[in-house]
């Protein structure tokens, strides 16, 4: 059910939560289960953002909800307005758009750090006297464990806390693992030291202190920190592409009144104000033009290369760039009800409905912990009742150690290293590659990703005009008409000016070294119609057909035949006059990019099928389509940003998983609907924030790269968290029969550490 249909819903409300405390996928189906148990509700949970979406029946209060995330172990806060049934009336002065992610993220971000940078600070003397004698001195278990204890104590506060909050849920996560693991560390060694305290009395002693493993506790809690601190800071930024949006509008508008003009700030605008709107202004709000023409660059809403030719009575949106002539605008929606609003919202509601992805850690750990939990108290129990009823000191302490061997080898040091590290090393040279990766749930999407839609203006072409050819209508030559043209637009601001104005600049200095376009006399332009001028005494005109008539030139049968040859072809076709007569027509084109058909057959070998996705029109389309060898059946044409999002929902209605590559704002609600979403750096700063993967650079073959180099991050992981478990698959039946002391567990534990560490390394050839 959509938010439109939502409002119409007598007394159904729909409210956005900030929820505080959740850590992994456990958290979000918990928070899920709760507030589905409330009768009526319904509540997607979003982990990244830290947020939920909830719908629920007006006789379900406020705080019923808050109580009820309290209840499962979360804070929860009423972020977004209630919206009750549609009324009628006119719309709203301004409304604010909420930005996601905003209150939770801040919060977790500021937390950790202080923790990470005082946990860090603590473990590397820790971490150099307990493993190399040549710093160890008298007494120094004593220094270490000092030292220790505010890492595991403060620092480690976000994992006991959390472990403890599932624990009286009944549950387990990571956070569990983690919290169990460096106490047992910790406090095994402190018991150690309290048992015998010489056992450090000597400095640099081979084999004294090896029953100490503050370092373990320490190193352990320190790498977590840090890997929990960056995946804070990523949510920190889970809102930018909605800001990014929002910050396109412009800021300030000039409105006339009463014969006078007004400069007010965009947002006090008002349906029917006036709005005067110059040559290089963006338009403030959406409206009807009432009078003036201009070319209007609409590409950063519609995707269209081409600027669109606006008067009298023509819709123009907010946002958009005025490139010529003066226009006033009279407000037809403002605020929420724009165009970039709603673009707002839609990029909102894709995020907030993606679905929670759990990480391979979580769902490994909810079985792994109570399972070596178990086998911990079972191996405690086993050796005190084959003790008998007279346990000794010895005996006691025989059984504490292989209890607490099993912990130590099932710490999870390497488990939480696995995802990190080969994370970070994919990330490191994936940026290296100008590739940016935004998180371990990316890996997974780029996976089972099997269609992939591609933006064409700016992704698959260059996004800008380019003369494509000139037809010339004898006496004239084709060099002649360009030179000519050139010169005369030279004058002009217009994008097609510039581009036919560049062509003949670099056919000019072909045939001469100073390369300069004769000057013009008497230049005149029409927004929306042309350009004239005298070019070495000689009239010139170039533009629309109705701008030549108007200058006394009528053009031919067989001349208007050849135009609309070049126009069924895809092409913007200009027409210019020499001397009072049709001299010929200008074809210009948005370019393919260099790579593009090449991208295309490497997508087709990662398995992807590739579609071709637009705003232009079917002619356009399809033969952009056929250049880079995209069937004739997967081109969607004449899409607008509301019509993307679409073709990624009926994709993934029919069954597919769906990948969008795109780069500018029309894009950005379709990159957050898709299960992964590829921006192009050379693109908006709205598309790249939207987006799960960035390539940096403007080349399509990126993002074929882009997609092999996830999947290798991820199988990297997968062979690390592999090889984390086969030391404790292995080590732990080894720890609760008594063969396996504490300290060869901790060298394990760390062999196994280095053993994913070394694994994640050889990302770093990838693309070699």
């Amino acid at each position: 059910m959509t938010n439109e249909q939502l409002l119409d819903h007598a007394g159904i409300r729909v409210l956005e939560l900030d929820i505080e405390g959740m850590t992994c996928a456990s958290c979000v189906n918990r928070v899920e289960r709760k507030l589905g148990k409330l009768d009526g509700v319904e509540a997607t949970v979003n982990l990244p953002l830290e947020s939920a979406h909830v719908t629920a029946p007006a006789a379900i209060t406020d705080a019923q909800i808050t109580a009820t995330v309290a209840a499962a172990g979360y804070k929860a806060t009423i972020r977004a307005p209630k919206y009750p049934a549609k009324a009628a009336g006119p719309a709203p002065v301004s409304e604010p758009v909420d930005v996601p992610g905003g209150h939770a993220a801040t919060h977790s971000d500021a937390g950790l750090r202080p923790r990470l940078i005082a946990a860090a600070v603590l473990t590397v003397p820790v971490f150099v006297i307990s493993m190399f004698a040549a710093f160890q001195f008298a007494n120094w278990g004593w220094v270490a464990g000092a030292l220790a204890l505010p890492v595991v104590s403060w620092a480690a506060w976000p994992f006991h806390r959390a472990a403890a909050v599932n624990a009286r849920h009944f549950a387990s996560t990571m956070d569990t693992l983690v919290s169990i693991g460096v106490t047992a560390a910790y406090v095994f060694s402190a018991w150690q030291l309290l048992a015998d305290p010489g056992m450090t009395e000597h400095a640099g002693m081979e084999g004294m202190g090896g029953g100490l493993y503050f370092e373990v506790a320490s190193v352990v809690t320190t790498f977590l920190l840090l890997g929990r601190y960056l995946e804070a800071n990523a949510k920190h930024k889970a809102g930018d592409a909605l800001k990014a949006l929002l910050d396109l509008g412009a800021k300030d508008a000039t409105v006339l009144r009463d014969g006078t003009e007004h400069k007010i700030p965009a947002d006090q605008l008002a349906v029917g104000d006036v709005i005067v709107v110059r040559p290089g202004e963006k338009i403030a709000t959406d409206g009807v033009v009432i009078d003036g023409s201009s070319a209007v660059d609409a590409s950063l809403v519609t995707g269209e290369s081409v600027p669109v030719e606006v008067g009298p009575d023509s819709p123009v949106t907010g946002a958009t760039f005025n490139t010529s002539g003066r226009l006033l605008v009279r407000a037809t929606r403002v605020g929420s009800e724009t165009t970039l609003a709603q673009m707002g919202r839609l990029v909102s509601q894709a995020q907030t409905g993606k679905a929670p992805i759990a990480r391979l850690a979580d769902r490994i750990s909810s079985v792994f912990v109570p399972v070596v939990l178990a086998i911990a108290g079972i191996t405690f129990a086993v050796w005190l009742l084959s003790a008998g009823p007279a346990i000794s000191e010895a005996e006691l302490r025989a059984a504490f150690t292989a209890a607490v061997a099993v912990l130590v080898i099932a710490c999870p040091c390497a488990l939480g290293l696995a995802t990190p590290v080969g994370l970070l090393t994919g990330t490191g040279r994936g940026a290296q590659l100008g590739i940016l990766i935004k998180g371990p749930q990316v890996l997974e999407d780029t996976r089972t990703v099997d269609t992939i839609l591609l933006d064409k203006t700016g992704t698959v072409t260059t996004g800008h005009l380019a003369v494509e050819g000139t037809n010339a209508f004898a006496p004239f030559g084709p060099a002649e008409v360009l030179r000519l043209a050139g010169a005369v637009e030279a004058a002009s601001e217009h994008p097609i000016a510039h581009a036919i104005t560049a062509a003949a600049a670099s056919a000019e200095r072909r045939n001469d070294d100073f390369g300069r376009l004769p000057g013009v006399v008497g230049f005149r332009s029409a927004p929306g119609g042309g350009v004239q001028g005298l070019v070495g005494g000689r009239p010139v005109t170039a533009g629309r057909i109705g701008w030549l008539r108007e200058n006394g030139v009528e053009p031919g049968t067989v001349q208007r035949e050849a135009l609309d040859a070049a126009e069924a072809t895809g092409a913007t076709a200009i027409w210019v006059a020499v001397d009072g007569e049709a001299a010929g027509i200008i074809s210009l084109r948005d370019t393919l990019k260099p790579g593009s058909a090449a991208a295309v057959t490497r997508l087709r070998g990662l398995g992807l099928r590739p579609i071709l996705l637009t705003g232009d029109n079917a002619t356009v389309a399809a033969q952009v389509a056929a250049a880079v060898g995209i069937s004739p059946v997967d081109v969607f044409a004449g899409v607008l940003p509301e019509g993307k999002v679409e073709a990624v929902r009926k994709l993934q209605a029919a069954g597919a998983t769906v990948a969008m590559a795109g780069d500018g704002v029309n894009d950005a609600a379709a990159l957050a609907q898709a299960d992964l979403g590829i921006a192009m750096g050379s693109g908006t700063d709205v598309a790249i924030e939207a987006a799960d993967l960035t390539v940096m650079g403007n080349d399509l073959r990126q993002v074929a790269q882009a997609i092999e180099l996830s999947r290798r991050t991820l199988g990297t992981i997968k062979t690390n968290l592999f090889w984390a478990f086969f030391y404790n698959a292995v080590g732990i039946p080894v720890a609760a029969l008594g063969l396996l002391n504490p300290m060869i567990a901790g060298a394990a534990m760390a062999a196994s550490s280095v053993l994913v560490v070394a694994n994640s390394l050889r990302l770093r050839s990838f693309g070699k």
